[in-house]
């Protein structure tokens, strides 16, 4: 994207592809029929949405904020507010936003400094500065509406202190008309190594280059009670992490398919032990370590998305379940969030880069698209909360709270996924059952000595544990089902899942020997040493 001081342009192909995308119906479909949905189980919506990812997902993300952005209304707005904001954003005609992040506080919300102060008529007035806020400005939509994260006059320090608050680009008429231009103008265009398709912005709020209602400051409209904003923003960050998570393995899967299709077309050296060099060249399928690369890929996009699909069937049924089922539903979300926005991210880069070493030195040109899929995808570990502070919420809070419980409906749950292989999967049945052990002994002993800054130290290295424990779980559960229903995949699920137990799952004996060492060198260390 480009900016000259008045006008943002993109490439001329996101605009008919967003159209198109709303044309189908997605936008809305997994909402209520009162907003123009059809009540689609967030599963199959899930999926569905995978297809727009694989293809761009820079292109995506106006979309998937856009309802992330309308669903937070819904669950948290005023009748006024979701008449007023959700039905245009789910028509298609305004675009949505989520604004935490200041120049000084990326991840550190609880140093957030944008004010706001009451107004007439129940509005607030917001001044200051949001950054790295996707979607920020564009002519893509009618109009932009921006939720954003602001600390009311009167309220506390820290993140218990921060409001939510609807700040639309233009303000909207109570029949629905666009009206003046809001205090909200961009100050700059971030510009990335990926996800180009999507203008990344500096916004200024309330610093009067527009005044309206005769006077600076941004308009905005406090979404339910003051100082509960972050709480608010989390149902939509919750909802934005499986999406991460998801177009992460989206974009791992598209890479994957390129690169089997480039190696299955591509001829290239013989067989090993070939004497004759006037014998044809073979496809580069035929060498063992070809077919790794491919495998790998295989294991990490298909394992991740199944993952990030379980995540979504879990939505659905704490949504519709009740009594025990719901909650249990609930929980077990709330403990694999962190993996499911996490692992895909971290893997998902990794296929692509392997995608890359596939072609060669045609996949590290421009001719090929799997070189910007990698850079796409080198995003996802960052955005929506970073690989780091996943681990820091899982083995901070996920794995302990409530006595530990989330843990041990996870464990319960893989368990039973292993009592049910036999045959050919026991043994992989077998080997994962000595690593949940493991994870579950680690996490005991790693809190036992009541040491927090020592335990977190190496949260990262559980995170990637506990990733590739899950993960094998997909696997094993999925390569018995493709089994099962006789599925012309089942030979493919059960290569990958054998890549994933052989060369994947055994990397977590260090990681979980690493993280029960509790070794002090990352807490000792002194900064002027690195």
């Amino acid at each position: 994207p480009t900016f000259d001081g008045h006008t943002v342009s993109i490439i001329d192909e996101v605009a008919p592809a967003l159209d198109a995308f709303a044309d189908t119906g997605l936008l809305a479909a997994a909402f209520g029929e009162e907003h123009g949905g059809i009540n689609l189980p967030f599963v199959v919506h899930r999926a569905c949405f995978a297809w727009l990812q694989a293809a761009n997902i820079s292109t995506a993300a106006y979309p998937m904020l856009t309802m992330g952005n309308a669903n937070l209304i819904l669950a948290h707005g005023t009748p006024d507010q979701i008449a007023t904001y959700v039905e245009p954003e789910l028509d298609g005609r305004f675009f949505g936003t989520m604004c935490l992040s200041e120049p000084h506080a990326g991840s550190s919300l609880a140093d957030v400094k944008t004010k706001a102060v009451p107004d007439s008529g129940g509005a607030f007035r917001l001044s200051g500065q949001k950054m790295w806020i996707s979607g920020g400005e564009h002519e893509l939509s009618e109009n932009i509406i921006h939720l954003v994260l602001a600390r009311a006059e009167g309220s506390p320090a820290g993140v218990k202190g921060l409001s939510l608050f609807i700040v639309p680009k233009y303000l909207v008429g109570a029949d629905g008309s666009l009206g003046e231009h809001n205090d909200v103008t961009l100050s700059g265009l971030n510009h990335k190594m990926g996800y180009r398709g999507t203008t990344n912005t500096l916004l200024n709020f309330g610093e009067g280059t527009h005044t309206p209602g005769g006077k600076a400051g941004a308009i905005g409209y406090l979404v339910g009670e003051v100082d509960r904003g972050l709480q608010y923003m989390f149902h939509m960050m919750n909802e934005a992490r499986v999406g991460v998570g998801a177009g992460a393995a989206a974009l791992g899967m598209t890479g994957y398919l390129q690169s089997l299709d480039y190696a299955r077309n591509r001829p290239q050296g013989r067989p090993v032990g070939a004497k004759d060099p006037d014998a044809p060249q073979v496809m580069l399928t035929e060498h063992a370590d070809v077919r790794r690369m491919l495998l790998a890929q295989k294991s990490y996009a298909e394992g991740a998305m199944a993952l990030c699909l379980y995540a979504a069937k879990l939505v659905d049924e704490a949504d519709t379940a009740s009594g025990e089922d719901a909650a249990n539903a609930a929980l077990l979300l709330d403990v694999l969030t962190p993996i499911v926005k996490s692992w895909p991210s971290q893997y998902g880069p990794v296929a692509n880069d392997l995608a890359i070493q596939v072609l060669g030195g045609s996949g590290y040109t421009r001719d090929y698209d799997v070189e910007q899929f990698y850079r796409d995808n080198r995003l996802n570990p960052i955005h929506e909360g970073t690989h780091g502070i996943q681990a820091q919420d899982l083995l901070g809070r996920k794995v302990i709270m409530s006595g530990g419980s989330g843990l041990a409906l996870l464990a319960r749950t893989i368990g039973d996924a292993i009592a049910a292989a036999d045959g050919d999967l026991a043994d992989f049945a077998a080997a994962l059952q000595v690593r949940l052990d493991r994870l579950v002994e680690v996490t005991a002993n790693v809190w036992s000595t009541a040491d927090p800054e020592t335990a977190l130290a190496n949260a990262t290295p559980y995170l990637e544990a506990a990733g590739h424990i899950v993960v094998a779980w997909i696997w094993l559960d999925t390569s018995r089902a493709a089994a099962e229903c006789g599925s012309p995949l089942a030979p493919g699920k059960k290569a990958a899942a054998e890549y994933f137990f052989t060369y994947e799952l055994p990397r977590v004996d260090a990681m979980l020997d690493l993280v029960d060492g509790r070794s002090k060198l990352l807490v000792n260390l002194d900064p002027a040493e690195l």
